[in-house]
């Protein structure tokens, strides 16, 4: 049986949401997602692109709605955000490691959005031997994955 962290990859769309200029873009989970071949749509305020993809300011210019928003942000953007995912009608948010707040949290609940928070995305959409399969096996190993 798949675990939640697991589960949050069967949505057919997503939102993978940075702040270049702030922090590096995740272009590993954008890239990552991509090779799924689900609708992937790359949101940053500081860049027109991401890998050659358009990207868009915020999540209502994207061409459609998504149902699920990564948000690998600064620490005291995440709340903002899983404010506009929820305005936005995502299901789900995945807050990536070190970048939660309790804000963030506490609002997702209230807005009812399904959350994973505490662990690093690209475990999850970069499949076979990389840089994150340590923490992968690690986290299954310890029952966390």
């Amino acid at each position: 049986m798949a675990s939640e962290r697991e589960s949050f990859w069967d949505h057919a769309s997503f939102a993978v949401v940075g702040h270049t200029g702030k922090r590096n873009f995740p272009k590993l989970t954008y890239k990552g997602l991509k090779k799924t071949g689900k609708a992937v749509f790359a949101v940053d305020l500081g860049a027109a692109d991401v890998e050659g993809d358009q990207s868009y300011p915020d999540l209502s210019s994207l061409p459609g709605k998504v149902e699920a928003a990564v948000l690998e942000l600064p620490k005291d953007e995440t709340a903002e955000w899983v404010g506009r995912a929820a305005d936005a009608g995502c299901s789900a948010v995945w807050i990536h490691q070190q970048t939660d707040t309790p804000e963030a949290l506490k609002l997702a609940q209230e807005r009812g959005l399904d959350v994973c928070s505490g662990t690093c995305a690209v475990m999850y959409v970069t499949p076979g031997l990389s840089g994150h399969s340590p923490h992968r096996w690690i986290m299954k190993l310890i029952g966390k994955f």
